[in-house]
């Protein structure tokens, strides 16, 4: 059964901060961080958060980088060590799986996920792209460009057509807008065709992530551990941040203001969290540290998994009151530095020197300190972390598989679609420029010409014309309200 007031993390035989370390569910919207150096079990504590949160009907999103996290979708079998552990801890260990739905950008190992460029929007996308300031304002231009001409801009085949009438465009743009230059369009375009031999084109599209899909919960009530299969796409780091920094901001601009609940709303578990900052304008991070600040009002718990805390701004690591730290080990200069940054981030404890004690610790084991009641950190607590109740290591194939023939988004996105946007849109004005050119010079070669009647095939042409003309009418003007991190504001759902 699960326990109705927080997630038991582990275990402390210490005589003064000992007893259960318990993550309270009225506290776990206050974000938190998991630490530690490669091996020493960050993989496992993440699992046991994630299902625990599970099991009270939280959902939760998560990426499995080496794919170890897909074995909470299997009922563990628990050696006698994990039996020895749990009975130290009181702890009726009775092997079960979690709900889980498995998703892939590449839509290779899971449902695919998808985003169009509107909503991931210029800032996200100038990150992506490596711009500098004066490339990210050319493409902010072009996105208001698009705005007012009411180009809907869904996949990169619409982001390339737009940059491309900008481009033709240039000398009028200019003159309202501000310079853009060819230089400009044209870095943009070839990091476009970067991101696209990456496999960019999977991820822009539609039909596009629903967050409602993400916050399931099942027919017991527990909630749907969502987890992104990440083995692949960490081999483009840039479009892995990105694309969990553009969740981040569609739950913030969604989601309404819910204050402190008595459990979160959602969790959300940003592995490999350095990829976050490394780089990172001033601009944007500080955009990351309002997202962070400001969305735990709207119920969603964030935790960051890394190996050591400094790859966390301090802006953003003082907003992280529940801390997990597995060991770390220095043996440079820059690691020892690490090291006491990551010591200095706990409450003391008399019982023992926190920098030792972490380079001491054992698999399994972790410095634990967590949020109290009236949200002041514990002390710090060196605890033997839980035994699963799921399986240790990943999931097989056929496992997988089975798992996502029961998934509850079957057939919402694995098909692509492709509807009108601004591709075709300038596609058919060129066209219609193209045969009006071609009839103003006919008309010049053929003045003498008695009068004929219009072809069918002109007749076509002309109302095609008219239709994008008014097209252009109807939308001139509207400018799409755009979000925080530039990412396209959509209608508040009726809930």
């Amino acid at each position: 059964m699960a326990d109705t007031t927080g997630v038991l993390v582990g275990y402390s035989q210490s005589p003064t901060s000992g007893g259960a370390q318990t993550l309270l569910f009225n506290r776990a919207n206050r974000h938190g961080i998991v630490a530690g150096a490669t091996g020493t079990g960050k993989t496992v504590t993440l699992q046991i958060l994630a299902q625990a949160f599970s099991d009270a009907g939280v959902p939760v999103f998560a990426a499995d980088i080496k794919g170890d996290l897909s074995g909470v979708a299997v009922a563990g079998s628990p050696n006698e060590k994990l039996l020895e552990r749990a009975k130290l801890m009181n702890l009726d260990l009775a092997p079960k799986a979690a709900p889980v739905i498995f998703w892939d950008i590449f839509g290779e190992k899971g449902h695919p996920i998808r985003a169009t460029i509107s909503e991931m929007g210029p800032l996200l996308l100038s990150r992506l792209f490596e711009l500098n300031d004066v490339q990210e304002g050319v493409l902010n231009i072009a996105f208001h460009v698009a705005d007012k001409e009411g180009l809907l801009l869904l996949d990169l085949a619409d982001l390339r057509a737009l940059l491309n009438h900008v481009a033709e465009n240039a000398k009028e743009i200019s003159a309202t807008y501000g310079q853009v230059s060819a230089t400009s369009i044209g870095a943009i375009q070839r990091q476009l065709l970067t991101l696209e031999t990456q496999g960019g084109t999977k991820f822009f599209g539609e039909p596009a992530l629903r967050l409602e899909d993400l916050m399931r919960t099942d027919l017991s009530g527990k909630g749907y551990i969502n987890i992104l299969c990440a083995d692949k796409l960490i081999g483009s780091p840039r479009l892995y941040s990105t694309f969990l920094l553009w969740l981040l901001s569609e739950l913030f601009e969604e989601l309404p203001e819910i204050g402190d609940p008595e459990k979160p709303r959602m969790v959300f578990f940003f592995d490999e969290a350095h990829l976050l900052f490394n780089e990172a304008p001033k601009s944007l991070l500080e955009k990351i540290e309002q997202v962070v600040r400001l969305i735990r009002s709207k119920g969603v718990g964030i935790y960051f998994v890394t190996q050591n805390p400094a790859d966390v701004p301090d802006s953003v690591l003082a907003q992280l009151g529940n801390r997990i730290q597995h060991a770390l080990r220095a043996y440079t200069p820059s690691e020892q530095k690490g090291l006491k940054a990551a010591a200095n981030s706990f409450r003391a404890n008399p019982e023992f020197d926190t920098i030792e004690t972490i380079q001491g610790l054992g698999v399994g084991e972790a410095l634990v300190s967590l949020l109290d009641e009236k949200g002041r950190p514990t002390v710090t607590a060196h605890a033997l972390i839980r035994p699963p109740a799921s399986r240790l290591g990943a999931a097989t194939e056929a496992e997988r598989q089975a798992v996502f023939a029961k998934s509850p988004v079957g057939g919402v996105y694995d098909e692509a679609k492709d509807r009108e946007s601004a591709f075709e849109i300038l596609s058919k004005r060129k066209q219609v420029e193209v045969v009006e050119q071609e009839t103003v010079t006919l008309t010049k070669t053929t003045v003498k010409e008695p009068a004929r009647k219009a072809s069918s095939t002109e007749k076509a042409v002309t109302s095609v014309a008219v239709s994008v003309i008014r097209t252009i009418g109807v939308t001139l003007g509207r400018e799409l309200v755009r979000g925080l991190l530039g990412s396209m504001k959509k209608p508040t759902k009726r809930r």
